[in-house]
């Protein structure tokens, strides 16, 4: 693993020079992609790191997501906004993230996951819109601390029953966890609040709408994915607690998910619209971990890469309009289609995506998720009707008032994106539709 962490930690050297850290993480995410392994056998040994098959994903999807967020934060650089701290930023939270997936000891995998908060607090403060970026922050950082620092708690008891934190070897003694109910909701709440579930998503929305561009793409890209991946792990353990308790979660997701999809249609703003799918689209996640199923485990990995391009995509599209009209409103940016002709395209392409809408990522892992948790419960497809219609409803919503109808009077010429636009608008749909063909890569 060290291979991939010490060229991070050498990029943060020439944080003055863009260029050289964008082509040295395209050349780390091809390093990264050329050692994929096909198993759940743990590669890379060393250090407390390590890397299985969902490590691999995880950590390919970061490399990918951050060298897409350099690329479309050259802003941040025109205006020379301490672009050199931003850069720091960025790598540090990068590099906290692939040791988070990486770490092969719960307590190491706890210290990374909380680390990651810091720079994306950063990122938030320091580059955001509105001064209510400092609410946002707090909001984030109390949010998932309050609800994380019971899993210290409950790694150390760990520790005391089983006499190791090394994931998938250790094994604790079962009546302790046959018997201990708040043991097992103080191991799963940090990671439910962090991925958010519904009822510990209020942080999300308003992360998302302060935060710059880079830090709206991370967060929806990979820190998500961190609360999907702790359960993946974390459910190891308490197996048979969470067959019991599998009730709760799943009618929690699938309400919720419903719930937040009407959410999405009273929105006018752009990124808290998208904000806010998120929330509907990882509740399906949730849903899928959950039961414990294969069918769910797959389906769970597959939409959380998926929804990783296809948000990310949209927050990008988000802050491209907002950068030549100044506003994210649905109502003053409307018309947009005669405003940004070609760019329609793209608001498209990334919608339908986000409708999952074959050949894209989405639609394979939700095929997946709906055959797991319809054998589930039969009456889960009550909930599931909702959450398909109605987030075709949203992203239609969405697309419809943005690009359509008469666009607002000062706005008098064409502007059209720019070729860096372009390219990482591409960068973001290739992957997300193209993966479709070899879908044994995603398949667990």
């Amino acid at each position: 693993m060290l291979k991939f962490i010490l060229p991070l930690v050498m990029l943060m050297k020439f944080n003055k020079d863009w260029s050289v850290v964008l082509l040295g993480l395209f050349y780390m995410s091809f390093i990264v992609s050329s050692s994929c392994c096909y198993d759940f056998w743990i590669r890379e040994l060393g250090f407390m790191l390590g890397m299985d098959y969902i490590t691999y994903i995880m950590i390919f999807l970061s490399f990918w997501i951050m060298s897409l967020v350099i690329l479309s934060s050259q802003k941040v650089k025109n205006l020379m906004n301490f672009n050199s701290s931003f850069i720091i930023v960025n790598l540090l939270l990068l590099f906290s993230l692939v040791v988070t997936f990486s770490s092969t000891d719960y307590l190491l995998f706890y210290i990374s996951f909380e680390m990651s908060l810091i720079p994306t607090l950063i990122l938030i403060l320091g580059w955001g819109y509105q001064p209510e970026r400092i609410q946002a922050g707090v909001y984030m950082l109390f949010y998932t601390l309050a609800f994380s620092l019971p899993l210290l708690g409950s790694l150390l008891f760990l520790f005391q029953s089983s006499g190791s934190l090394t994931i998938m070897i250790m094994e604790p003694e079962s009546h302790l966890i046959n018997e201990n109910l708040i043991w097992y909701f103080c191991s799963v709440w940090a990671f439910l609040v962090k991925l958010p579930m519904y009822m510990f998503h209020l942080w999300l929305p308003k992360a998302h709408v302060e935060a710059p561009v880079a830090g709206s793409m991370i967060l929806a890209g990979v820190l998500l994915k961190l609360g999907g991946y702790g359960l993946i792990r974390i459910l190891v353990i308490f197996q048979p607690m969470s067959g019991m308790f599998c009730w709760l979660w799943m009618s929690l997701g699938l309400v919720g998910g419903a719930y937040i999809s009407f959410m999405c249609l009273r929105q006018v703003d752009m990124k808290s619209l998208i904000a806010y799918s998120s929330v509907a689209h990882m509740s399906l996640v949730l849903c899928g971990l959950m039961n414990l199923s294969m069918w769910g485990l797959s389906g769970g990995v597959i939409v959380m890469v998926g929804h990783g391009l296809c948000s990310s995509g949209l927050f990008c599209l988000a802050n491209i309009v907002y950068e030549r009209i100044s506003s994210r409103s649905l109502v003053v940016g409307k018309g947009l289609l005669s405003f940004m002709p070609s760019m329609g395209l793209w608001w498209f392409l990334l919608s339908v995506s986000n409708m999952a809408s074959p050949p894209s990522l989405n639609l394979l892992g939700e095929i997946s998720l709906i055959v797991s948790i319809v054998s589930w419960s039969k009456v889960g497809i009550i909930g599931l009707s909702l959450l398909s219609f109605f987030s075709a409803a949203y992203t239609l919503y969405m697309y419809s008032l943005s690009q359509h109808g008469l666009f607002y009077n000062s706005l008098f010429s064409c502007c059209s994106g720019k070729v860096r636009e372009y390219l990482v608008l591409f960068l973001h749909w290739f992957p997300l539709n193209i993966l479709v063909l070899n879908s044994s890569i995603l398949l667990i």
